[in-house]
């Protein structure tokens, strides 16, 4: 595993990081020595990282925050750089899926995932880059979509709300990408595809209780398709998150990453 230095003591806010893919990345952020604030709608296991953090005088902490809401987002900003003296780094994870092929998508559905995804996003983000522009000196924006936001998933794989919003936050990563590379603000988005989540359980659950299939029969023939041979892991995603925000990254801007084992050649 490659180590980033230059990350040791940059102040990092992750959305999303009470589990799964955003708990990963602000682990993998605080093995590299950085500041960080955990953030999301309740602690999840979020709590047992930062304790975990703390006893080895590592700066982390957690703070409440509904990336829907442009109040609770500033303060998290505002906490972080109470916290740690800037912000140099944002990971916008935080993210929902349903399972449903948009006919049958409620007016509901499409507001929440909209709101949480794609809203969710742009609030994180574009929060964030007014304070990095105040700051004067850059920053990065990294923002976790997914591997739907870069086609359409099928009738076996009813996720049209899901891929929706995924492209919406694929577009706000090319567009805040352009706007923002002259002042140092560098903004990619990372595109996993089947990790090991709560997350892909509940699809798998869903999809068998349709197709009238056994649990875990969906996510065993979605693992078998990966090329690379095994399922995905949150770490995988860490490791480019920190690639991203690290030196190594430095003329990157405006792109969208895949991390899927070989499922996205393009």
């Amino acid at each position: 595993m490659a180590s980033y230095p230059e990350l040791k003591g940059k102040s990092v806010l992750v959305t999303g990081a009470g589990r799964g893919i955003g708990l990963a990345i602000a682990s993998r952020f605080i093995t590299e020595g950085a500041q960080v604030l955990l953030t999301d709608i309740s602690p999840g296991q979020a709590d047992l990282v930062v304790t975990a953090a703390q006893r080895k005088e590592t700066s982390a902490s957690f703070h409440i925050m509904d990336v829907t809401s442009s109040s609770q987002t500033e303060d998290a900003i505002s906490q972080a750089v109470a916290l740690h003296g800037q912000l140099d780094i944002i990971v916008c994870n935080a993210g929902t899926g349903e399972v449903a092929p948009l006919i049958e998508a409620t007016e509901a559905s499409f507001d929440r995932q909209m709101s949480i995804n794609a809203k969710g996003c742009f609030l994180s983000a574009t929060i964030a880059a007014r304070q990095m522009l105040k700051q004067g000196h850059g920053g990065r924006i990294i923002i976790n979509a997914s591997g739907a936001g870069k086609i359409a998933p099928g009738k076996a794989t009813p996720l049209g709300l899901y891929a929706m919003s995924k492209h919406a936050v694929i577009g706000l990563t090319k567009q805040l990408g352009v706007e923002l590379a002259a002042d140092g603000i560098l903004v990619n988005c990372i595109c996993g595809g089947i990790v090991d989540t709560p997350m892909w359980d509940l699809i798998d659950r869903e999809v068998t209780q349709r197709s009238n299939t056994p649990t875990g029969s969906f996510k065993a023939e979605a693992v078998a398709s990966i090329p690379i041979g095994r399922i995905q892991r949150p770490e995988d995603m860490a490791n480019l998150a920190v690639y991203l925000a690290s030196d190594d990254a430095s003329y990157i801007a405006g792109q969208t990453l895949n991390c899927s084992g070989g499922m996205l050649p393009y």
